[in-house]
């Protein structure tokens, strides 16, 4: 089954990863086997997966989210769907208060 994973790493950096077995990646990362991105961040936890029908909607999804802001990929994380279309918008194009209040 493919996967799209993210885990939180020690640092509090997150890792996107894909994977046709997500127990298997799972204890490679906790065994520093996984990524080199994660070797060097343990102890990792799992913090959010989804399966998907196809390895190539996974991957495009995980692409999709490796290219996200530490925010929009709480949102994920937290099930806050509708906060992500503001968050995709660029920083000085987010809904400012009003001046003076």
């Amino acid at each position: 089954m493919p996967f799209v994973y993210i885990l939180e790493c020690r640092d509090r950096s997150f890792y996107v990863g894909s994977t046709w077995d997500l127990e298997r990646r799972l204890s490679q990362h906790a065994l520093g086997l996984g990524a080199a991105y994660t070797r060097h961040r343990r102890p990792v936890r799992l913090v959010w997966h989804a399966y998907y029908d196809s390895i190539a909607q996974a991957y495009a999804f995980e692409k999709r989210v490796q290219g996200w802001s530490r925010a929009k990929r709480l949102a994920l994380i937290e099930g806050r769907w509708n906060d992500l279309p503001e968050l995709s918008r660029r920083p000085g194009a987010r809904e400012q208060p009003p001046p003076g209040g």
